[in-house]
């Protein structure tokens, strides 16, 4: 019985928000969706229908498993999660609603697909189809965020890149896709469970795989022995021409207009590269082999130099080996500038 005219117009304007989609499996880009969708309706009631359709390609886990799977992952909407196998599309889903005395509908979407779902339940409503009949008074479609599929972390999860991580039995890749609140079991179940609906073979061992960065062509020249000691190279950032006076573990200390000054690998070009005259007796040694900077050792001392830079290259730079003299250098007579002063008591090294 309506008391009041009042509680009439809050009927006709009775209003239910929903999304539909197969969530298969559930991922944290899904959680996003549900939050901005429990966001927008306010004191609206919302809804969230998943797809019943199962296939080895798109849709490996039973609608069951789904439904299970995404309450307690999402247990904030459990309650809103339908487990309703008779709504197979989104037409099915305005049918219900409808019937359920609803006025006006607001679907919540990724932002790629608010055209396509509002072209698809404007077209049928007011029109009895096989789906059914609905007349809606109000249909809108709104978006519940971007998507960028090559971005990573939320913003670029997607249910097909777990599958493909399930597929190619990465199961920490797969694990990244889920909330925080998933235990590393409730992952191994969902992520076998994705497995066996694709056809393949449950999995009981788990190794993390770690993608490493790549090492770059120029570290390796280097670990080779490009940028030896006297070398010539071109500053990219000023195009000034300096000589390299130190090797250290993944840098240069370079002196230019009586200035020593710390580069990075990348940030400096070696000058004439073809046109260093290379030492005779070790040229055929892997490298640059500048004939300057052997001058006047021995053949078994010019070797060692050699493997020497080539070893303390790879060194660390807070390893004080990194900075040990290279064999030749012990009768050396250099007097260090302020710079090479400057630069050694800043790393704890003797002046």
């Amino acid at each position: 019985m309506i008391n009041s005219f009042k509680n009439y117009l809050v009927e006709e304007e009775k209003t239910v928000y929903f999304t539909f989609g197969r969530m298969n499996p559930p991922t944290i880009g899904h959680e996003k969706l549900l939050n901005v969708l429990a966001q927008k309706s306010g004191k609206n009631p919302y809804r969230v229908y998943l797809s019943a359709t199962t296939d080895k390609k798109k849709n490996p886990l039973t609608f069951n498993d789904k439904v299970k799977a995404a309450r307690k992952m999402f247990p904030r909407h459990a309650r809103q999660i339908m487990a309703d196998k008779q709504v197979k599309n989104v037409m099915d889903v305005a049918n219900k609603l409808y019937n359920e005395g609803n006025k006006r509908i607001v679907m919540v979407v990724g932002s790629d697909r608010i055209k396509e779902f509002e072209i698809l339940l404007k077209k049928y409503n007011g029109k009895k189809a096989r789906h059914g009949f609905y007349n809606f008074e109000r249909i809108d479609v709104i978006s519940a965020g971007a998507r960028d599929p090559d971005a990573t972390g939320i913003a670029g999860m997607s249910a097909s890149k777990m599958r493909d991580a399930a597929s190619n039995g990465d199961f920490t890749k797969f694990s990244q896709g889920l909330p925080r609140n998933v235990s590393n079991v409730d992952a191994k179940n969902l992520y076998n469970a994705v497995r066996k609906g694709m056809g393949l073979s449950e999995m009981k061992e788990y190794k993390n795989h770690v993608q490493l960065e790549s090492v770059s062509e120029k570290r390796e020249e280097f670990v080779e022995g490009l940028f030896q000691p006297g070398d010539k190279v071109v500053i990219k950032e000023n195009d000034l021409v300096a000589t390299v006076v130190h090797r250290g573990a993944n840098y240069l200390i370079v002196e230019t207009n009586g200035q020593q000054m710390r580069k990075w690998l990348d940030a400096v070009e070696l000058l004439e590269k073809t046109t260093t005259p290379q030492d005779k007796d070790i040229k055929d040694r892997k490298g640059s082999q500048n004939a300057n900077y052997f001058k006047g050792l021995k053949k078994s001392t010019k070797v060692a130099r050699d493997a020497h830079f080539k070893k303390h290259a790879k060194m660390d730079d807070n390893n004080p080996a990194a900075y040990k003299k290279a064999p030749g250098d012990a009768t050396a007579k250099t007097k260090p500038s302020k710079y090479t002063k400057s630069f050694k008591q800043m790393y704890g090294e003797a002046v």
